[in-house]
């Protein structure tokens, strides 16, 4: 089966697959860092997960920051997680409102956004329509994200509704998870291509198993380090003349060392242009400060800086 992916509306960088990073890479650690991480590492843009720090949802500190660290914000991440059960208040077509219009501001043409869950009724039973009328609205593509099935002592639990797979819903956008793929027991190149067009947005990663097969917990592994097939998705991409964002949302949370971090970083953003044909980032990297990688902040250190650069 041959499938033409289509450009995504709006893309910003050209017909060049952009690389970016996820801030939810380096979670909890502050969003300044996330920034100055992307640059290091030679990426040329970063998707924002929105959470319960006040930066990932402020226009203004986002806008300096891309700007200082010279990384476009190629996406937003709306609120989905438990810990942001009270961001943007309680009603999630509120908290995906609100992505869309944060997106439009910052001049980020996706807002990526997970299925409903099932207990979210009201939200569930409308999801489709919510999600058409945000993207009209806003000019900004919704793309609702592949999730996996739930089991809870042996037994599956339908945790989504109407489905965690976008492939069953009436979705014109869709972001492809290749850790999520994984847990789902799915081969990522056969969903992209049945998403066909209607892929526009990817989250570079891997994983090894499936909950099927005993694996619990979503890894996120770096590309290569599982067994998806992420190389062969990504020279399927360019094969198909497709130019939306390919952003890197691995697991380095237990990493504890800063310049080990980098490293991950810089070898997620290397697998991607090798898969992607690429030699060169679109922005040169900046060079890292003598001594290895630069010092960790916390999100509120991040946050104190910023209201002493507002007074």
């Amino acid at each position: 089966m041959t499938v033409t992916l289509s450009p995504r509306r709006g893309d910003r960088l050209g017909e060049v697959i952009a690389i970016g990073m996820s801030s939810s890479c380096v979670y909890p650690l502050g969003v300044e860092h996330v920034f100055r991480l992307a640059r290091l590492a030679g990426y040329d843009g970063v998707e924002v997960m929105v959470t319960n720090d006040p930066m990932t949802q402020d226009p203004e500190i986002l806008r300096e920051l891309s700007a200082r660290y010279s990384q476009p914000i190629l996406a937003i991440h709306a609120p989905v997680l438990l810990l942001t059960t009270f961001v943007w208040s309680r009603d999630p077509q509120v908290k995906l409102e609100r992505s869309a219009e944060l997106a439009a501001n910052l001049g980020a043409s996706t807002v990526v956004v997970h299925p409903p869950f099932r207990w979210q009724s009201g939200y569930a039973q409308n999801f489709e329509r919510i999600v058409g009328e945000t993207a009209v609205n806003t000019g900004v593509e919704i793309a609702v994200e592949n999730m996996f099935p739930w089991k809870v002592a042996g037994k599956s639990l339908k945790a989504y509704a109407p489905s965690p797979d976008p492939l069953d819903l009436d979705a014109d956008a869709m972001t492809l998870d290749f850790s999520h793929a994984s847990l789902s027991g799915r081969d990522s190149l056969e969903v992209a291509m049945a998403m066909g067009e209607r892929l526009r947005h990817i989250h570079l990663c891997d994983g090894a198993g499936s909950i099927d097969e005993g694996m619990i917990f979503d890894e996120h592994l770096l590309p290569g380090r599982g067994t998806q097939p992420v190389a062969e998705t990504l020279a399927y991409l360019v094969k198909s003349g497709w130019s939306g964002s390919v952003v890197a949302e691995v697991n380095l949370r237990k990493t504890k060392d800063e310049q080990t971090r980098l490293d991950q970083l810089v070898e997620t953003v290397a697998f991607a242009r090798e898969h992607l044909g690429q030699n060169h980032a679109i922005r040169e990297p900046l060079p890292v400060p003598a001594g290895g990688a630069p010092v960790v902040q916390s999100a509120r250190a991040d946050r104190r800086a910023a209201r002493r650069a507002r007074d």
